[in-house]
């Protein structure tokens, strides 16, 4: 009798409470995210003034995390991956760990965090792209058409609040478009296994196996010269929070939400990065951020009534 319960559908109420705590989590996951490109230009400083490498960065906050992951592992006394989990946590830690982490950090010392999210910001159209094939879904033409039009808004946003007419890729810019696309599949493949695997567990596995790299890699290139207090206050948000916590909120929000739609939460990412980075960075908001803002949160909340199959 329970086995046959637990294969019984959801009734539609539960379906729609879960994806509105899958959009929820997944919220909270990118207002965690969203600090991630400030704080890294913060770690590895400027041509001008470097601070930290993008390799120490990106394997460094790994190593940190790993160690936090473990500790939590042996205190919830996590079961070991299933056999068929093996492969799906070597991709996403293809694509959280050393994909996206080690391209932006490279790439943020020589591009600002504002002209990043031109490329940065279609990574939502990317996770969607990426869980609709995973998952063999069909999103409605309306689904897509909020997507396309919410990601336009946010290049278009980013392009008009850098002073650019044009997206001319640069070595930079390369490297920040194969790092969304890394993000992607390291998004979709971490999501899917948060469907049977609690969230939290996710990420840590994939952060402790990750480890045997990472570690004597964060070890060769650590910094030989002293850095700012700033740059590791950055490297230390980006260990705690960008590389873990924020994970443990992102890929449950994908599991209850679906990848789908979970993945639209991120247009909303550039703008938080811009209120954030008021009280960090002296920045100020116009009219024209708080009009691009809403626009692209109503998209998301519009994509949320179309179909998905």
């Amino acid at each position: 009798m329970t086995t046959l319960h637990a294969t019984l559908p959801l009734p539609p109420s539960s379906q729609g409470g879960a994806e509105r705590r899958g959009l929820w989590l997944g919220l909270l996951g990118v207002g965690i995210f969203a600090l991630t490109l400030p704080m890294t230009r913060m770690a590895v400083g400027t041509p001008e003034l470097p601070q930290m490498s993008g390799v120490f960065v990106a394997m460094g906050r790994a190593t940190v995390a790993a160690v936090l992951s473990a500790l939590f592992l042996l205190a919830t006394r996590a079961p070991w991956p299933q056999r068929q989990d093996w492969v799906p946590l070597l991709l996403t830690m293809a694509g959280v760990v050393f994909g996206f982490p080690l391209l932006t950090s490279i790439a943020m010392r020589h591009v600002e965090a504002v002209h990043a999210s031109v490329i940065i910001g279609v990574l939502p159209l990317a996770t969607a792209v990426v869980g609709a094939l995973m998952h063999r879904q069909r999103p409605s033409t309306g689904f897509w058409l909020c997507a396309l039009l919410g990601s336009a808004m946010v290049v278009a946003f980013a392009m008009l609040h850098s002073g650019q007419t044009g997206l001319h890729l640069q070595p930079a810019d390369s490297l920040l478009l194969l790092a969304m696309l890394l993000g992607a599949v390291g998004y979709g493949f971490g999501g899917r296994l948060a469907q049977r695997m609690r969230g939290e567990h996710v990420i840590c596995w994939v952060l402790v196996l990750a480890l045997p790299i990472t570690l004597p890699v964060a070890l060769w290139t650590q910094p030989a010269q002293a850095v700012s207090v700033h740059a590791w206050a950055g490297f230390a948000y980006l260990a705690v929070f960008s590389q873990w916590l924020g994970f443990f909120a992102w890929y449950r929000g994908l599991a209850l939400g679906g990848t789908v739609r979970v993945s639209q939460v991120q247009l909303v990412q550039p703008f938080l990065s811009m209120l954030f980075a008021v009280p960090l960075l002296g920045e100020t908001l116009d009219a024209v951020t708080v009009g691009f803002g809403l626009a692209v949160i109503a998209t998301v909340f519009a994509s949320k009534r179309m179909p998905v199959r």
